[in-house]
C-alpha cells in the first residue's frame, strides 16, 4: 500500500433498495486526474448488472426511488445552487424539478403516494451569493463582516451560516408548486426554522402530514436538550405531541400502519455528548408515554466505527418492518457493526454476525431484503444485499458490486489480529495489532500506537488506508478502544464522562506496556499518534511519559479552557465537563486539570502537529498552543497547517492532494525518529 493508492479507490455509499427489492441505487465516488472527487449515481441488480444514471462532475447525490420505482429523485449542482432533479427509470434525460435560490439542500423524502417530495433547504447568506460577490468585485468593495446574533452560527464541515436556518419544504412532483398555507405555490417553507436548524422528519403513510423532530428550547445550544415531535400538515399547521419526555431525539420514523412513531434518543437531560446509550423508542402517533424498546440491552444505536474510507456515521439508522411488527436497527458492538431486529414488545434479536462493518440503507417493501454497504478490515466497502440465510436464523450479505476487486488483487494487506487485555478496576481493553508487510520472526519492528477520536466512537473491523500504509512502511500498528469508547456498554463509555485523562489514560498505559513486551516490537522504537480526541490523548501521553520516541498530534485538543469557547459546540457550565471557562478559578480548575497543555513542562518527545485552519470543531489555536510550548522548550517539533477550506474531517473527506500530503508528513516524521 502506498499513499497514492488512495487515488485508485472507488468509494460507494447511500444504498437504497428499489421498492420491489430487485435493485440497489447508490453513489459511486472516484478521484479524477484533476484532484477532484467525482460522484455519480448507479444501480445494481441481484446479478451484479450495473446501470449508470448520471454522468459528469456536478456532484450527484441523495438519490431516492419513487414509491412505484418508476422515477429517481436526486440532488445535483448543475447550476450555481443544488436542485432536485428527476429521471425516469425507463430511460431519458433528467429534468429539473426545483429552481431554488443559492443554498444547501438535503434529506429528500418522497411521500408514500408519490405526489410530493419533502426536503430540507437553507438559503445562502445574502453576502455570499455569487451575485453579491460579483457586485463587490465590480465595485472594488471588501467582503462584509458576518453579523451574528446567536451562538449557533457555524458548524465544522458546513462553515459559517450566521442566522440562516434549514427549513422543511414540500414540492409537488407533477407541477413544481410548493405546499404552504399562505402562498400561491411559489417557493415557500412548509415548516419554519428551528432555533438550531436541526430537523428529522418522516411522511405519514397517508401522505397528508409529516412527523418532525426539533428542539422545543428557546436557546438550544445553552439549555438542556428537549427535542420534541410535531405533526405538520401540508397546509403548514403544526401541533406538538403531548406526553414525550425531554432529552435528545432523532431519526423519527412513522410506522406503515400509521399507529406509531419510532425514534432514537435518550431521556437524560444532562448528557450533551452522548455517553449514555442511544435507545429505540416508540410512541403512539397521537402522543402519550414513549416506550423504551432497547433499554434492557446494553447496545448503542449511535456507536460509530471509524475509518478513513467511509463517513464517520455518528447518526442512527432504523427502519420499520413493513408488517409493523418492529424495527431493524444498526448497532456497533466490540468493533463490529451489526443489524438487529427489535419487536414492539422489546424482543431483541441480532440479525447478522461476523467481524465486519455494515452500513444499512433501507428495507424492501416485503421486508425480506436490506440494502447496505459491506466491508471489513481487509476489504473496502462494496454494495451488498442483506438477506435471510435459509436454516440459520441469520442474515448474510451478498456482494453486488466489486469495484475494488482489481485493486485488492494488486495490494498486499496486513490482517489485523485482535487481543484483550486486563486493565484497572476489572475492566477489559480490546485492541488490534497489524504486523508489517513482509514480517519475519524473530525480528523486532518499530511500532505505532493509534488513538481514535470521538472519544465516544470505536475502532474496529473497518478498512483503514492509513493503517495499511503504515504497515507497508514497516511499522507494527496497534489500535485499541480504551474506556470512553462506544461498543462495550454504557459503563465503559461513561467512565470518562467529564473526566478525561483518567481511566482512558490507564488503558493507554496498559496498551503501552503490552507493546513493550511483544517479541515483534522494538520497545525503543515506538511512536504515538491520533486525531481529534486522539490528538488530545497523544498530547496527554507525551506530557505524562517518555515511552514514545515520536508523536503526531493531529487536529488536537490541548487546552480545555480555550476549547470551551472556540469550538462549534461550546461547553455549557457544568454540562459534560464541570465548571466553565468564563467563571471564577474554581470553575476553571477542572477544565485546566484535564488540559494536556498544563503538563507540557514535562514533554521531551519530538512531535509533529497537524491542523486545518478551517477546523471549527477543534480550533487551530489548540494546535498552535502545542507547537508554541514545544518550540519554546526546545523540543524538536514541526507544524503543518492546512488551508481554511479544509475542516476537522480532512483525513477522511479533504482534497485528495492534501490527504496525500498529510500521509507523507506522517511517514516522514515517524521514519525520522523510529528508523
Amino acid at each position: 500500500m502506498t499513499a497514492e493508492d488512495l487515488l485508485k479507490i472507488t468509494f460507494v455509499g447511500d444504498p437504497q433498495i428499489s421498492p420491489d427489492g430487485s435493485r440497489v441505487l447508490f453513489t459511486k465516488k472516484t478521484i479524477n486526474e484533476k484532484n477532484k472527487y467525482i460522484t455519480n449515481l448507479f444501480s445494481v441488480d441481484l446479478e451484479g448488472r450495473l446501470t449508470q444514471w448520471t454522468q459528469g462532475d456536478s456532484g450527484n447525490q441523495a438519490a431516492r426511488w419513487s414509491p412505484d420505482g418508476g422515477t429517481i429523485a436526486f440532488v445535483s449542482k448543475r447550476t450555481n445552487s443544488p436542485q432536485i432533479h428527476l429521471i425516469s427509470t425507463h430511460g431519458g434525460e433528467a429534468r429539473k424539478l426545483t429552481s431554488l435560490p443559492e443554498g444547501f439542500l438535503t434529506n429528500l423524502q418522497w411521500s408514500p403516494d408519490g405526489k410530493w417530495i419533502a426536503f430540507l433547504f437553507r438559503e445562502q447568506m445574502p453576502q455570499n451569493t455569487e451575485a453579491a460577490k460579483q457586485s463587490r468585485a465590480e465595485k472594488g468593495l471588501s467582503d462584509p463582516p458576518i453579523e451574528i446574533d446567536d451562538i449557533w452560527y457555524r458548524l465544522d464541515g458546513d462553515g459559517y451560516f450566521a442566522g440562516q436556518r434549514f427549513k422543511i419544504y414540500a414540492v409537488e412532483v407533477a407541477t413544481g408548486r410548493y405546499a404552504s398555507a399562505d402562498s400561491d405555490g411559489e417557493f415557500s417553507a412548509l415548516y419554519a426554522a428551528s432555533p438550531n436548524g436541526d430537523y428529522s422528519f418522516d411522511w405519514s403513510p397517508n401522505s397528508l402530514e409529516l412527523a418532525v423532530i426539533h428542539t422545543a428550547c428557546k436557546r438550544p445550544s445553552v439549555e438542556p436538550p428537549n427535542a420534541q415531535i410535531y405533526r405538520v400538515a401540508l397546509n403548514g399547521q403544526a401541533w406538538k405531541l403531548e406526553g414525550l419526555p425531554k432529552g435528545e431525539k432523532s431519526n423519527v420514523k412513522w410506522s406503515p400502519d400509521g399507529k406509531w412513531l419510532a425514534y432514537a434518543g435518550d431521556v437524560d437531560e444532562a448528557d450533551p455528548w452522548g455517553t449514555r446509550n442511544t435507545k429505540l423508542y416508540v410512541v403512539s402517533a397521537n402522543g402519550g408515554d414513549a416506550k423504551d424498546l432497547t433499554g434492557h440491552e446494553d447496545y448503542d444505536l449511535s456507536a460509530a466505527t471509524l475509518s478513513d474510507t467511509k463517513e464517520a456515521g455518528f447518526g442512527t439508522t432504523l427502519e420499520w418492518k413493513p408488517d409493523n411488527s418492529g424495527l431493524i436497527i444498526q448497532i456497533g458492538w466490540q468493533g463490529e457493526t451489526q443489524l438487529a431486529f427489535v419487536s414492539l414488545d422489546g424482543r431483541f434479536e441480532l440479525l447478522t454476525e461476523g467481524k465486519h462493518s455494515i452500513s444499512m440503507g433501507n428495507v424492501s417493501n416485503d421486508g425480506s431484503r436490506i440494502a447496505a454497504t459491506f466491508g471489513h478490515a481487509t476489504m473496502l466497502p462494496e454494495i451488498a444485499m442483506v438477506e435471510p440465510e435459509l436454516g440459520t436464523g441469520h442474515m448474510v450479505s451478498k456482494l453486488l458490486t466489486h469495484f475494488n476487486e482489481e485493486f485488492h488483487s494488486e495490494i498486499e494487506l496486513s490482517e489485523p489480529e485482535e487481543f484483550w487485555l486486563d486493565s484497572t478496576e476489572g475492566s477489559k481493553l480490546h485492541g488490534w495489532v497489524m504486523k508489517p508487510i513482509g514480517y519475519l520472526a524473530p525480528k523486532r519492528y518499530p511500532a505505532l500506537l493509534q488513538i481514535h477520536g470521538g472519544p465516544h466512537a470505536q475502532y474496529g473491523w473497518a478498512f483503514f488506508h492509513e493503517f495499511q500504509l503504515l504497515a507497508a512502511q514497516g511499522y507494527v500498528v496497534v489500535y485499541t478502544n480504551p474506556r470512553g469508547s462506544k461498543g462495550y456498554g454504557e459503563a465503559h463509555c461513561a467512565a470518562i464522562r467529564g473526566n478525561w485523562g483518567t481511566h482512558d489514560w490507564e488503558d493507554i498505559q496498559v496498551a503501552t506496556r503490552w507493546m513493550q513486551h511483544q517479541s515483534f516490537i522494538h520497545p525503543g522504537q515506538m511512536g504515538v499518534m491520533g486525531g481529534s480526541y486522539g490528538g488530545y490523548m497523544t498530547n496527554w501521553v507525551i506530557g505524562h511519559c517518555n515511552d514514545f520516541k515520536a508523536a503526531i498530534s493531529d487536529r488536537c485538543v490541548s487546552n480545555m479552557v480555550s476549547m470551551a469557547g472556540n469550538s462549534d459546540f461550546p461547553f455549557n457550565k457544568n454540562g459534560y465537563f464541570k465548571g466553565v471557562a468564563w467563571g471564577d478559578l474554581n470553575d476553571i480548575k477542572e477544565l485546566w486539570r484535564q488540559s494536556p497543555i498544563a503538563y507540557f513542562q514535562n514533554v521531551s518527545t519530538p512531535t509533529l502537529v497537524i491542523h486545518s485552519e478551517g477546523d471549527l470543531r477543534c480550533n487551530i489555536e489548540q494546535g498552535e498552543q502545542v507547537f508554541t510550548a514545544l518550540q519554546q522548550q526546545g523540543v524538536e517539533s514541526r507544524f503543518v497547517r492546512y488551508p481554511s477550506f479544509t475542516s476537522h474531517g480532512m483525513s477522511r473527506m479533504g482534497p485528495p492532494d492534501l490527504r496525500l500530503h498529510r500521509l507523507g508528513e506522517i511517514v516522514k516524521w515517524m521514519d525520522k525518529f523510529l528508523k
